[in-house]
């Protein structure tokens, strides 16, 4: 899974990929420090698999990864050609989801682009560019359709689709808004627009607004309104962070009252709006999670692994994962009965510890 990183200049966008990847993005107090955009894979936390490969004695855990990629800053105008413009448009184009970052502090330190911290005025400039840049790629996808439509009738579906598009878009809503079927959401998702994405927003706050401030209220409402998913932290606490040994850092989250880290909760969060779940493998060699959609049946997720065991699936033994730690054993789980056997049309669900049956 691929997150792209966005947000205006100086709110805290290289801060945070610092803060989740450890990769040392560069990040300074004026426009555009990011040019290239940085890319950082890091393991998905998951204290699932320590417990699972040490009742196995595994030899190697692999936990599942997510791709973060820092875009640089946006600003009005980027899609035509303002700022950096569109050269990072097309970064975009190619994530799963947007993680946006909105500035939620208040710094005369840190220069904002527009001269003041405004979250709503910041997620709609933002928006209002994605928007903008999406009209143009389907004015271009509309006379294709139309130069098809004369030649075959059945691509009107095509340009009634683009033109419904095209007044949402019009009416300032991104796609992702859009109340459509099945099929036409398919369409939507084919023509890789950057409004028809999930969105995550991160209210990036100073240590004083940990726990919500009226910025970042303003921010939650509006992902709510929108049906997307927020979360507040400080980018540069979550940084310090990652410089302490792993005793340090339970005392200093502890200190700002932090249950959780900021990745752990960008992650829930990502696997939520994109609705995904992981399920797990275990055995001497290696204990590893595998990331699926939810609802994926028991071959295409054997599929996951390799190409063949969906082919050659026969059946999933399958056991809870909390059942699997009750029992202390794979072999004791199966003398109480708590391995299930589950055919081709299981539906994989989070938890699930499973041994294929193939083939091949």
């Amino acid at each position: 899974m691929k997150l792209g990183v966005v947000g205006l200049p100086n709110v805290g966008k290289s801060t945070l990929f610092n803060a989740i990847t450890k990769a040392g993005a560069q990040a300074a107090n004026y426009p555009f420090c990011t040019i290239e955009p940085n890319v950082g894979v890091v393991a998905v936390p998951d204290e699932r698999l320590d417990k699972l490969a040490a009742l196995y004695d595994s030899k190697k855990i692999t936990p599942t990864s997510l791709e973060f990629v820092d875009i640089a800053g946006l600003v009005k105008g980027a899609s035509r050609g303002e700022g950096l413009g569109n050269k990072f448009l097309s970064h975009i184009r190619e994530v799963d989801a947007i993680v946006h970052v909105v500035r939620c502090f208040d710094d005369e330190n840190i220069t904002h682009v527009d001269g003041s911290v405004n979250p709503k005025r910041d997620i709609e400039t933002i928006n209002l560019e994605l928007i903008f840049a999406d009209l143009e790629t389907l004015e271009r996808r509309m006379a294709k359709a139309l130069s098809m439509q004369k030649a075959d009738k059945k691509y009107q579906e095509d340009v009634d689709r683009i033109t419904l598009m095209q007044r949402h878009l019009e009416a300032g809503q991104p796609l992702r808004s859009m109340q459509v079927d099945e099929d036409f959401k398919a369409f939507i998702d084919a023509q890789f627009l950057l409004t028809s994405k999930s969105v995550i927003y991160v209210a990036n706050c100073d240590e004083s607004g940990i726990g919500g401030n009226d910025y970042t209220k303003e921010v939650e409402r509006i992902a709510k309104e929108e049906g997307s998913e927020a979360i507040v932290l400080c980018a540069k606490l979550e940084e310090d962070l990652t410089t302490l040994a792993d005793d340090e850092r339970e005392l200093f989250m502890q200190e700002y009252g932090l249950e959780e880290s900021g990745l752990d909760r960008l992650v829930k969060a990502s696997y939520k709006l994109l609705g995904l779940i992981s399920y797990l493998t275990a055995g001497e060699k290696e204990t590893r999670a595998w990331t699926i959609k939810a609802g994926t049946k028991a071959p295409q997720a054997a599929g996951k692994i390799h190409s063949d065991f969906e082919r050659g699936f026969i059946r999933a033994e399958i056991v809870d994962y909390k059942t699997l730690l009750e029992c202390g054993s794979w072999n004791v789980a199966k003398e109480r009965g708590k391995i299930r056997s589950e055919g081709k049309d299981y539906i994989m669900q989070d938890n699930d510890v499973v041994l294929f049956r193939i083939n091949v």
